[in-house]
C-alpha cells in the first residue's frame, strides 16, 4: 500500500510539473506544418529534383513572429546568391583537382563564419549561409563540376519556394507581430532604467551588479528593433526610435553611476538630488533650470571642476530621460525620432578567429577521415559536418547547439524511419505523407519554443525531413535511408567533439581579451580622435553586458572584475567625449591652451593633471564666446570624470599600462 502511495504521489508530481503548450504555440505549429507542406507540394507539381529542400527552407525559417522570418528569409535567399556565385567560381578554377577545391572552400568557410561573428542575427546567418552553401552546390558536385550550375539554379528555385510559402501562409493565417514584444521589452528596460537612476539620485551608486543588470534589460530588445522595421510601412521610423531609446537608457546608466559618486565625493550643498528626482518624475521645468544654472556657474570665478560635473551629470539624466520618452513614443507611433543612433555590438577578434580557425580544422579532419574511410557519401558527409559547424559558430551557446544535434539526429533519423516504412509503408498519396509528418513537425516546432529544448526541436524539424527526402514518386529505400541516418548520426557527433576539444573558449578567455579590447579603445581615447562620443557609449555598453554574461557566479572576484570592466568603460567614454568637445573647441582662439593643456593631461592619464586642465578650460571659459561655454563644459565635466577614475583604479590602470603614459 505505501509502495503504491509512493508510486501515486511520484506521478502526481511530474503532471504537476508538466505544462502544456499555449495556444500560441500550438498555432505556430500548425503554421509551420501547412508552410511545408505548400511548399513541399508545389515543389512536387514544379517537378524539382529535390522538392524537399523547400520544405526544409521552411523548417529553417521557422520563427514565431512574422517579421523574424520574413528578415531571416531575406538574408537566407542573399546567402544563397552569394554561395551559389562562389561555387560556379570554385567549379571554374578547381573543377579538376579535389585537393585545391577542399581547400578552397574550407578557407572560404573560415572566411564567411569570421565574418558572421561580427554581424548579429539574421545577418550573421545570411555570411554563415553563403559559406556551406558552397558546399550544397560544389562539394556535393565535386565529381562532376558540370552539374554546379543546374544544381545551383535548383537550390535557388527551393528556397525561393520555401520562402513563399512561408510568408504565404504567415500572411494568411496572421502570424502575430514583434511588436508587441518589442514595444514590452522596451517598457521593461526603461522602467528598470528609471529605477536605477532614481536609486543612484537618491541613495548612491547601486553599484556594477545592478548597473551591469539595467543595460542588460535595455540591450535585450535589439535583436527585435531591426525587424520590426519590416513589419510596417513606418518601421523604419520605429526601429530608430526604439535604437534611440536604448542608447539614451544605456546613457543614463552611465551618466547615474558619474553624478552618484560625484555628489558622494563633494558633497551636494544645492539639494541636487530634489532638482533629478523632480524632473523625473514629470516636472518640464527641472532640465531648463538646470542648463540655466550651469550657465550662470561657467560665467563664476569661483566655479570648480567638481560642480560643473554634478551639475553636467544631472543634466545629462534628464535629457537621457527625454530622449528614451521621445524614442519610445516614436516607436509606438511611428513617428520620426529627435534622432537616430547606431548600436554597435562588441566582437573580440581572437575570438572570431578560433571560431574560424575551429570550422576550417573540422572541415580538413572530416574530409581526412571520410576520405580515409573509403565511404561512398563522403560529399554528402562533409555538407552535414560542415553545416553543423557553420551553425554552432553562431549559435550564442555552441555547446548546448552540439549537445542538441547529438541526441536530434538519432531522434529525426528514428522519426523518418518510423513515418517512412510503418506509417507510409509503401504509399503514394500526398495527403497520406502530409498527416504522417505533421506529428513530428508539430512535436518540433513546440520543442524549439523551450529554452531547454530548443536546439533539440530545431534540428529535428530540418534535419526530419532531410532523412525522410520526399520525392515524388517514394522510392523507399531501406539502403539509402540507413546511409542518410549514419551519416547524420556521424556529423552530429563529430559536431560534439570538435566543440568540446577543438580550440575551445573559457568564459576566463572571453573575459580577458574583452579587457585588451577595453583597454585598446581606452588608449585610442586618451591619445587620439576617438570615434563618435555617442556611440562610443553604446559600444562600452554592449561590451559590459556580455561581459557581466561571462562574469560567472555572483562573488566578490565577480564584483571586482565588474568594478574594472566599469571602470575603463567609464574612462574610454569620459576621454572620448573630452577628445570630440576638444575637437570644437580648438577652433576657438581662446582656448588654444586650454585645450593643449587637456590633451597634454588626456594623453598622461594621472589624476593631478586631468584636474588642472579642467580648470584651466573653466578659466578660459569665462574669457571665450558665450556659445562656447556649453561644450566647455561638457569637456570640464569629462575630464572630472576621468580624474577620478584614475585616481580610483590607479592600481589596476597601472597594470595594464594606462597610468602615468606621458
Amino acid at each position: 500500500m505505501a509502495e503504491e502511495s509512493l508510486r501515486r504521489g511520484w506521478i502526481d508530481a511530474v503532471l504537476d510539473r508538466v505544462e502544456p503548450p499555449p495556444l500560441s504555440s500550438w498555432a505556430y505549429a500548425v503554421r509551420i506544418w501547412l508552410a511545408m507542406m505548400l511548399a513541399l507540394y508545389a515543389g512536387f507539381w514544379l517537378q524539382l529534383e529535390s522538392a524537399s529542400s523547400a520544405a526544409v527552407t521552411v523548417a529553417i525559417l521557422a520563427q514565431p513572429r512574422r517579421g523574424q522570418a520574413l528578415s531571416k528569409a531575406a538574408y537566407r535567399f542573399l546567402g544563397t546568391l552569394v554561395g551559389f556565385a562562389v561555387a560556379i567560381l570554385f567549379a571554374a578554377l578547381f573543377g579538376q583537382d579535389r585537393v585545391e577545391m577542399l581547400v578552397a572552400f574550407a578557407l572560404w568557410m573560415g572566411l564567411c563564419v569570421f565574418t558572421a561573428n561580427y554581424l548579429q542575427g539574421t545577418k550573421a546567418y545570411g555570411a554563415m549561409l553563403s559559406g556551406y552553401t558552397v558546399a550544397i552546390i560544389a562539394i556535393n558536385n565535386i565529381d562532376a563540376p558540370q552539374s554546379v550550375f543546374a544544381t545551383g539554379i535548383e537550390r535557388v528555385a527551393a528556397i525561393t519556394l520555401g520562402i513563399v510559402a512561408i510568408t504565404f501562409i504567415n500572411d494568411a493565417l496572421g502570424a502575430p507581430s514583434i511588436f508587441p514584444d518589442l514595444s514590452a521589452g522596451m517598457a521593461k528596460a526603461r522602467e528598470a532604467a528609471r529605477d536605477f537612476v532614481r536609486r543612484a539620485v537618491r541613495d548612491g551608486d547601486p553599484g556594477p551588479e545592478a548597473a551591469a543588470e539595467a543595460m542588460r534589460l535595455a540591450a535585450a530588445p535589439r535583436d527585435a528593433i531591426g525587424v520590426v522595421a519590416t513589419e510596417f510601412h513606418d518601421g523604419a521610423n520605429r526601429a530608430a526610435g526604439a535604437r534611440s531609446a536604448v542608447a539614451a537608457l544605456f546613457a543614463s546608466v552611465a551618466a547615474a553611476r558619474s553624478f552618484a559618486l560625484a555628489v558622494a565625493r563633494s558633497g551636494d550643498p544645492d539639494d541636487l538630488r530634489a532638482s533629478v528626482l523632480a524632473g523625473l518624475d514629470g516636472e518640464r521645468d527641472a532640465l531648463p533650470a538646470l542648463v540655466a544654472r550651469l550657465d550662470a556657474l561657467a560665467e563664476r570665478e569661483d566655479a570648480n571642476p567638481d560642480a560643473v560635473l554634478r551639475l553636467r551629470r544631472a543634466i545629462d539624466l534628464l535629457r537621457q530621460d527625454r530622449l528614451a520618452e521621445d524614442g519610445v513614443d516614436a516607436l509606438e507611433t511611428g513617428r520620426a525620432p529627435l534622432r537616430d543612433m547606431r548600436l554597435p555590438i562588441h566582437r573580440d577578434f581572437p575570438d572570431a578567429l578560433r571560431n574560424a580557425a575551429r570550422v576550417v580544422i573540422t572541415i580538413a579532419i572530416s574530409a581526412a577521415l571520410f576520405v580515409l574511410s573509403g565511404w561512398p557519401a563522403t560529399s554528402a558527409a562533409l555538407l552535414q559536418v560542415s553545416a553543423f559547424a557553420a551553425l554552432a559558430s553562431i549559435n550564442p551557446n555552441p555547446v548546448a547547439f552540439a549537445t542538441g544535434a547529438l541526441w536530434g539526429m538519432p531522434l529525426a533519423a528514428a522519426c523518418a524511419g518510423l513515418v517512412e516504412f510503418v506509417v507510409l509503408d509503401g504509399g503514394q498519396g500526398f495527403p497520406l505523407l502530409a498527416i504522417a509528418m505533421a506529428p513530428v513537425i508539430v512535436t518540433a516546432c513546440l520543442l524549439s519554443l523551450r529554452p531547454k529544448t530548443a536546439s533539440l526541436g530545431f534540428i529535428l524539424l530540418v534535419f526530419f525531413p532531410v532523412v525522410l527526402a520526399p520525392t515524388n514518386p517514394q522510392p523507399y529505400s531501406a539502403e539509402s535511408y540507413l546511409t542518410s541516418s549514419v551519416l547524420f548520426c556521424v556529423a552530429g557527433l563529430i559536431l560534439f567533439l570538435v566543440i568540446r576539444i577543438v580550440l575551445p573558449t573559457t568564459n576566463a578567455q572571453h573575459r580577458r581579451w574583452s579587457l585588451q579590447a577595453a583597454r585598446a579603445d581606452v588608449v585610442e581615447a586618451l591619445s587620439g580622435e576617438p570615434q563618435e562620443a555617442d556611440e562610443r557609449v553604446n559600444l562600452d555598453a554592449d561590451r559590459l553586458v556580455q561581459f557581466a554574461g561571462w562574469g560567472g557566479t555572483a562573488g566578490a572576484v565577480r564584483r571586482a572584475a565588474l568594478r574594472h570592466a566599469f571602470a575603463l568603460a567609464a574612462l574610454d567614454t569620459a576621454a572620448a567625449g573630452a577628445q570630440a568637445g576638444l575637437n570644437r573647441l580648438a577652433e576657438v582662439p581662446a582656448y588654444d591652451g586650454a585645450v593643449r593643456q587637456a590633451r597634454a593631461a588626456l594623453r598622461r592619464a594621472e589624476a593631478g593633471p586631468l584636474r588642472d586642465a579642467g580648470a584651466a578650460l573653466l578659466a578660459a571659459c569665462r574669457a571665450g564666446p558665450a556659445e562656447s561655454r556649453r561644450t566647455a563644459t561638457r569637456v570640464v565635466a569629462d575630464l572630472a570624470t576621468a580624474s577620478y577614475v584614475v585616481e580610483g583604479q590607479g592600481r589596476v590602470l597601472r597594470r595594464l599600462g594606462l597610468w602615468g603614459r606621458g
